[in-house]
C-alpha cells in the first residue's frame, strides 16, 4: 500500500486551512459569520502598482521566464526603500534577493543552513511555519520564550542557559505577531551580539513595521548585523499586495549566494509585470500614501476592535502595534477554545485562538483588523449581544 512520506506524521494542516473549512460550511448553512482571524490586507494597491502591471503585461515580450535573483529595477527599488527608510545601505546586485512572499524565504533559509538535525530557536508564541517548515526540513525545534511580563522580548538571560552548541539559526519577528511587541533597539543589538557570540544566524521577519507603528525599524541597522542576520520584509502588508506574493531578504552577498543557489534548483522566478509593477510601488510615493490610508483605517478598526476585547473580558496592551490585536482571556475560561468556539458558533465571528502560535499564546485570542469597518462593528454588536 502506498504510504506518505515520514515528515507528513511531523505536521498538520495549517490551523486556517483546516478551520476555514468549518467556516465555509457554517456560511453554507446560512449563518455569516464574520471573519477577524486573518491578516490578509483588504484594502488594493495604488492604482499606479496596478496600472505597471496592466502595461506591463500588455506587451507581448515580457511573458518568458525570468530571473531567479530578480529584475535589476526590483532589486535597485528594494535597495532604495531601505536606504529611504531604515537608513540601511544594501548592494542590490549582492545583498537582495527578491522572494515569493517571506514563506517561501523560510524554506530557502532552512534549506540553505541547517542540515538535518541541526537546530532551530524558534519564538513561542510565534508565526507556526517557522516551527512547521523546520520539522518538515528535518531541523530540530528549540522555542524560547516570548512573555508579556518581558514585552514579548527574548530572554537572553534564559537563552544564555541552553545549549546552543549545534543551533544554527534564530527566528525573530519584529514587530511581533502574533503579540503586536515592537521592535526595541536594545532588543536589535542585543540578538546581534548573540549571534556572533554563538555563531548562530538570526532571521528577522519584519512585514509589520509600517502598520500602526513609528518608526519603522530594521534589525540591519545594528552595525555588523549584515556579517550575520539576514531580515525578511513583505509588500503585503505596507502596500496591500499579499496575494502578489512579492517579499525580499536582505543580507551579505555570501548568504544571498547560498540563498540563492537554493532558491535557483526550485523556481523559474516571478513574472516580470509582478516585478517592475512591485519596483513601481517602490519607488513611486505609494507608500506614503499607503501609510497614511493604513494608518487611517487600521487605527479606526483598532479602537473597535478594543471594544471587541472589552466585551469578552480580555485584557490587552494598548501600546501593541501592527494589525492585530492580542487579548488576555479572562481566568474563567479553562482554555481558549471554551472563549472562542463560544465566539464563532454563537456570536457568529472567528477570532484565532492563540495557542496555534505556541504553548505561551494559549491564554490568548488575536483579532485581525483585516475587515471593513461594517464587519468589525457588526462583530462587536454580535458579541455585546450575548451575556458573558
Amino acid at each position: 500500500m502506498i504510504q506518505p512520506a515520514d515528515r507528513l506524521s511531523l505536521v498538520q494542516e495549517y490551523y486556517f486551512s483546516r478551520k476555514l473549512k468549518e467556516v465555509a460550511q457554517l456560511n453554507a448553512e446560512g449563518k455569516d459569520i464574520i471573519s477577524l482571524a486573518i491578516g490578509s490586507p483588504d484594502m488594493p494597491p495604488s492604482s499606479q502598482t496596478i496600472e505597471k502591471l496592466c502595461e506591463v503585461a500588455r506587451q507581448p515580450n515580457t511573458h518568458g521566464y525570468q530571473p531567479t535573483m530578480g529584475t535589476p529595477e526590483l532589486r535597485q527599488a528594494m535597495a532604495h526603500f531601505y536606504q529611504k527608510w531604515y537608513g540601511v545601505e544594501l548592494d542590490p546586485n549582492t545583498e537582495i534577493q527578491p522572494l515569493i512572499g517571506s514563506k517561501e524565504g523560510i524554506l530557502h533559509v532552512t534549506l540553505a543552513f541547517c542540515n538535518p538535525g541541526d537546530k532551530v530557536l524558534v519564538p513561542n508564541p510565534g508565526y507556526p511555519t517557522y516551527t512547521s517548515l523546520s520539522k518538515i526540513l528535518g531541523a530540530e525545534i528549540v522555542n524560547y520564550n516570548l512573555r508579556e511580563d518581558n514585552g514579548w522580548q527574548p530572554d537572553f538571560d534564559e537563552l544564555e542557559q541552553m545549549d546552543l552548541s549545534v543551533v544554527k539559526l534564530m527566528w525573530t519577528n519584529y514587530p511581533n505577531m502574533p503579540t503586536g511587541g515592537n521592535a526595541r533597539r536594545e532588543t536589535y543589538e542585543r540578538l546581534v551580539a548573540f549571534a556572533k557570540a554563538h555563531d548562530i544566524v538570526v532571521v528577522n521577519d519584519n512585514p509589520y513595521s509600517f502598520i500602526l507603528n513609528e518608526p519603522p525599524m530594521s534589525l540591519l541597522q545594528v552595525e555588523g548585523a549584515k556579517d550575520c542576520c539576514i531580515e525578511f520584509n513583505s509588500m503585503s502588508k505596507s502596500h496591500n499586495m499579499p496575494g502578489w506574493r512579492v517579499g525580499m531578504c536582505a543580507t551579505n552577498k555570501t548568504f544571498i549566494s547560498w540563498i540563492l543557489k537554493v532558491k535557483s534548483n526550485i523556481d523559474s522566478g516571478t513574472f516580470r509585470g509582478i516585478q517592475l509593477a512591485a519596483a513601481e510601488a517602490y519607488n513611486t510615493n505609494t507608500l506614503e500614501w499607503h501609510r497614511e490610508a493604513n494608518i487611517q483605517v487600521y487605527r479606526r478598526r483598532r479602537d473597535i476592535a478594543e471594544q471587541i476585547m472589552t466585551a469578552l473580558g480580555c485584557t490587552f496592551d494598548p501600546h501593541q502595534v501592527g494589525m492585530f490585536l492580542w487579548g488576555k482571556i479572562p481566568e474563567k475560561y479553562e482554555n481558549v477554545e471554551d472563549l472562542t468556539e463560544r465566539v464563532l458558533h454563537e456570536a457568529r465571528v472567528f477570532i484565532t485562538p492563540g495557542f496555534i502560535f505556541g504553548s505561551n499564546g494559549s491564554r490568548y485570542v488575536r483579532i485581525s483588523l483585516c475587515a471593513k469597518d461594517d464587519k468589525i462593528r457588526e462583530a462587536l454588536k454580535r458579541i455585546q449581544s450575548l451575556e458573558w
